[in-house]
């Protein structure tokens, strides 16, 4: 799989990123099935991998050091993502948290888990409204600095926060994760994408496929969408999927990938090698703003 610049600053990412947002802690399981998917992805050229500190009731990143660290691959050809900012109160409240406290802990805790001294992308994984955005940044700046981090990004911003968090920045922010699908395209509507590559970076997508709502095509809209993929995907013989992620592809969106499927994981993966036709990609865009 080809390697591409996330940002004019970087890092070069693989086009698709594996993310581990839906796994949950089966104990042994757990590390079995990684160790295929990871397997899986590192023979496909997938090479970045999305984490958070919170995934899997905070498991997971432990569960992918103790992998990766079996396997015969040297850090400097990985490229790791991690996150912090959503938390869950012990009567089950959400909400969020970009104190310097909690960075710097959530940090610490997921180079030790992910057995690293580094964490190429370190994100915030929300918005805390409640933050101050100046003692936000400058502890950023301080991770930067140390080395331990080696570039920002955040997930779910809306354009002003963005802009927001990087004023007080001496840096660039190089990703915004963003929902972005053919069942949700709000991101286009509503400026976040534009404002993603005017910043000269590549948005990352997550849920690609709406949840597999795309695949099922339950509802009206989605029958209609999975319908036309179809139709679609016999020119270039591929599959719905395959076509859906090329949609996102030739927007110069990078897809998140969480399944444990070896099918859907190699789908992902072979979509980056398809190019849709202007009308096809308009025609499907159409559909998509259909209520």
């Amino acid at each position: 799989m080809q390697k591409v610049y996330l940002s004019d600053s970087g890092p070069k990412v693989s086009e698709a990123i594996y993310g581990f947002w839906r796994w949950e802690d089966k104990g042994t399981d757990t590390l079995k099935t990684m160790d295929r998917v990871v397997s899986l992805c590192l023979e496909l050229g997938v090479n970045t991998f999305d984490h958070a500190d919170s995934y899997g009731n905070f498991t997971i990143e432990e569960s992918f050091g103790k992998v990766i660290q079996q396997k015969s691959i040297r850090r400097e050809d990985l490229v790791l993502f991690s996150k912090c900012g959503i938390r869950r109160s012990p009567s089950g409240v959400t909400y969020f948290d970009n104190s310097r406290e909690h960075i710097l802990q959530s940090v610490e805790s997921s180079l030790r888990k992910l057995k690293t001294d580094y964490l190429d992308i370190f994100l915030l994984h929300h918005l805390d409204m409640l933050s101050n955005p100046e003692e936000t940044s400058r502890t950023l700046s301080e991770l930067v600095s140390s080395g331990k981090v080696k570039h920002l990004g955040v997930c779910n911003f809306s354009v002003f926060q963005h802009q927001l968090l990087e004023s007080h920045l001496r840096r660039p922010i190089v990703t915004n994760h963003i929902e972005l699908s053919l069942d949700n395209t709000s991101a286009i509507e509503d400026g976040r994408l534009d404002f993603i590559k005017q910043r000269f970076s590549k948005p990352l997508v997550w849920a690609p496929l709406a949840g597999g709502k795309i695949l099922n095509g339950t509802d009206p809209k989605s029958a209609i969408l999975r319908a036309r993929l179809e139709e679609i995907g016999r020119k270039h013989d591929a599959n719905v999927e395959q076509v859906a992620v090329a949609w996102l592809f030739q927007l110069g969106a990078l897809p998140l990938i969480g399944s444990l499927s070896e099918d859907r994981i190699r789908n992902a993966v072979t979509a980056a090698t398809i190019r849709l036709s202007q009308e096809d990609w308009y025609e499907l865009y159409e559909l998509a703003l259909l209520k």
